[in-house]
Order: structure tokens, then C-alpha cells, then sequence
């Protein structure tokens, strides 16, 4: 259920975006009518934020250790904590490493990046690619992951690749889990058979 509110609440904040710049005046506003630069709290360079979770609560003398769900990391970040929606930002590209119960790593990198810190949601852009532990690929120009449900979208063209039946699959929007174990593509424009392809130049 709360995936169709993600959809919904994205779907709302899109037609009020479009809505707003269908409605903006052409005038240029000075003095109190101008936008107001927002600067960052802090900049961080060099960056590594390792989310983890503990099995159980532990007491004072007890000693356990905790399990690492994903690590973020990346050249620059931008941190906008101090306003009432607080984000943080990436603008020279992020890497995210996400591990499930077999510790299988699962990476998503792209050339910007924004974190929506109280929804969890990641904002990629530019050249995203998912690459899961099974070799399987995901290619897309702009995709959105749910740190909280651990599952991606997009309504972007994407190319997914599969090792495993050698196909390569053109289409656009998709919901994806985060392991690229189950996909569901909302369109499809083809599928490319790759072991077929090879077969052929050896003969």
C-alpha cells in the first residue's frame, strides 16, 4: 500500500511544478519579491554515510554488532538540514551500495544526486545505472529510490541487460526491488537477444 502513495504523492507534486511554471509572470522581481538565495549549512567533501541496524536492542554490558544496509558516498555533498523540508544534495555525482540478508551488493551510481531526509526518497539524475551482484544491469536517465520500502522507480526510457537469458530490454517507466530480482516494466519497445547475437559472429 504505500507504494501507490509514493505514486500519488509524486504524481501531485508534478502537476503542481507544471502548474507553477505555466502561471509565472514574465516581470523581473527585485527587492523583498526576489527568490532568495539558499546557501548550504554545510559542505562536506569525501564523503561516506553508512547506514546500519542492529538485530536486537542491547544492553549497557552487552557487546553486538550491526549490520550495514546500504553506504552513500560521493565527492561532495550539500547539506540542507536547517530548512523546514531539509535535503541534502550531490552535484558531483553519488554512489549508493545497498547489501541484503546475503550480504549481495547491489550499486546505483549517477552524475547528481538529491536526499529527501524526511521521506528517505534519493532523487538520481543523470547517467543512472544499477548493476545487482547477479550481473544484471539497469540504465536509465533519471530514477527515484526508496531507501524505506528498499525499491526504485522511474517513468524515464531505460535498458535493462540480463546475463542470465543474454537479453537486453528497451522501455520506459519501470518498478524495480532493490536486488533487480523483480521488474515491472510499464512499456516495453523491444528485446534483444545477446547470446544469439554472439553465436552468430563465431560461425
Amino acid at each position: 500500500m504505500k507504494q501507490i502513495y509514493i505514486f500519488k504523492g509524486i504524481a501531485v507534486v508534478s502537476t503542481m511544478a507544471m502548474l507553477f511554471l505555466s502561471c509565472q509572470d514574465n516581470y523581473k522581481r527585485v527587492g523583498e519579491e526576489a527568490a532568495k538565495k539558499v546557501y548550504p549549512r554545510g559542505v562536506v567533501e569525501d564523503f561516506v554515510l553508512t547506514y546500519t541496524e542492529s538485530p536486537e536492542k542491547l544492553g549497557s554490558e552487552d557487546v553486538g554488532s550491526s549490520k550495514v544496509l546500504a553506504v552513500l558516498s560521493g565527492p561532495i555533498r550539500n547539506d540542507f538540514e536547517q530548512l523546514t523540508f531539509p535535503y541534502q544534495t550531490f552535484p558531483e555525482g553519488l554512489l549508493v551500495e545497498i547489501f541484503n540478508e546475503k550480504n549481495e551488493k547491489t550499486t546505483i551510481e549517477a552524475d547528481y544526486g538529491v536526499l529527501y531526509s524526511k521521506t528517505s526518497i534519493v532523487d538520481l539524475r543523470g547517467n543512472v545505472l544499477i548493476k545487482g551482484d547477479d550481473g544484471k544491469k539497469l540504465a536509465t536517465s533519471q530514477l527515484y529510490y526508496d531507501r524505506g520500502n528498499e525499491w526504485a522507480f522511474t517513468q524515464e526510457k531505460f535498458t535493462f541487460t540480463n546475463p542470465d537469458d543474454g537479453t537486453v530490454m528497451d522501455g520506459e517507466g519501470m518498478d524495480i526491488q532493490k536486488d533487480l530480482k523483480f521488474l515491472n516494466a510499464h512499456k516495453t519497445y523491444g528485446l534483444m537477444l545477446i547470446k544469439e547475437d554472439k553465436e552468430q559472429e563465431n560461425d
